[in-house]
């Protein structure tokens, strides 16, 4: 199956995508996927979105941008049995019963291929929707699950395809390593201008995003946390938080008393265009930490769940970002690494080459290759 025709059309008829955003899940699972169906549909492909009604649900944005959404139903009453996989609480009922509505929805509209981006889902699922792809795609971080696939996308900087060697039938294609991170077009658009502009940028642009959801209030914190830093005072601050951020009104009342100019946005458009003119950013270890690569955007990182551990130390131990470990380390050593980074500004350039040499935004077309073969 070719992604692309002689006529310039796609042959990738119909694809549908099983994922879920929530406030324990997130937000980056669906805004991934999101860029993935945004790529194959600009081919020419249909894709619909199979999606359950947790609280904190991403499913009217997806709907917003035009996909067909099967809405699954959610009740706090159902109970998880299954002790794996390790997220399996995440799914909000058991695989077998996720299974059977998923393949409900797929019973009339049979798809070329399945994506499956959820950590509380593995082969036993997996296994029970064959019937109704001719292909499926895993999209994972961790690693640490048995999958049924046909080809299986791990983003994460430092993964190899060793580590799944045992997860994954024989056939199943692998694609390792953050030179396949899937960014959407404006990152790679920008990535030029954001570099150039690097060469000789003073400090004078702070963003601070710890993720759509944001459910521990890690921003109010490192708010908190940069009044005792060494900012300079034309520095203005931009948090970016997600509409279901339930700490959004108080970060708003925040930033309203910082020594800084701090705005808060919710909801933007513009993420590439912001981090290009930004200087320096603070934020969580997760999907955006390759849209900050992508643009050599220097960055302090913070850990806010085990699964961005990986991602952190692999790019602190090339040089591009300072982490921070745990919310713990905020108050210690944040103002410290913000005093280093100001006082010597050949290593924040150094940093954003580094980072810049992690991720050249290639990453969707490759993924695009071979999601046609």
């Amino acid at each position: 199956m070719d992604v692309q025709s002689d006529e310039g059309q796609s042959d990738l008829v119909k694809v549908a995508v099983r994922v879920d955003a929530s406030l324990q899940i997130g937000t980056g699972h669906v805004m991934r996927c999101l860029t993935l169906a945004g790529a194959l549909r600009k081919l020419g492909a249909e894709c619909r979105f199979i999606c359950r009604e947790h609280p904190g649900n991403l499913i009217e944005l997806i709907r917003e941008q035009g996909y067909v959404v099967h809405a699954l139903t959610h009740s706090a009453s159902n109970e998880v049995v299954a002790l794996s996989p390790a997220h399996a609480v995440w799914l909000g009922c058991s695989q077998a019963d996720d299974a059977a509505v998923s393949a409900a929805c797929l019973e009339e509209w049979p798809v070329d291929w399945l994506v499956v981006d959820h950590y509380a889902l593995d082969a036993r699922w997996e296994e029970l929707l064959q019937s109704r792809c001719r292909q499926l795609m895993v999209i994972d971080d961790l690693a640490d699950r048995m999958h049924r696939c046909d080809l299986l996308l791990d983003q994460t900087l430092g993964r190899i395809t060793a580590d799944y060697s045992a997860l994954v039938p024989a056939r199943c294609e692998l694609l390792c390593g953050s030179r396949f991170a899937m960014l959407r077009p404006e990152f790679s658009g920008l990535r030029d201008y954001s570099l150039q502009r690097r060469a000789h940028a003073p400090l004078q642009h702070l963003l601070i995003n710890m993720g759509g959801v944001d459910k521990d209030n890690a921003t109010g914190l490192v708010l908190d946390a940069l009044r005792d830093s060494p900012l300079p005072a034309e520095c203005r601050i931009t948090v970016v938080m997600g509409a279901t951020a339930p700490w959004l009104a108080t970060v708003r009342e925040q930033a309203k008393d910082m020594p800084w100019l701090t705005t808060v946005r919710v909801g933007i458009s513009d993420m590439a265009r912001l981090m290009a003119d930004s200087d320096l950013a603070i934020g969580a270890a997760g999907a955006t930490s390759w849209e900050r690569c992508c643009l050599g955007l220097p960055a302090i990182m913070l850990i806010l769940a085990s699964n961005q551990r990986m991602v952190a130390q692999n790019l602190e131990l090339a040089g591009a970002v300072r982490v921070l470990h745990s919310v713990d380390e905020v108050y210690k050593k944040l103002p410290r690494y913000l005093q280093e980074l100001l006082s010597c500004p050949a290593h924040v350039s150094g940093m954003s080459r580094t980072a810049a040499a992690v991720v050249d935004g290639s990453g969707l077309a490759m993924v695009i290759q071979h999601l046609g073969r």
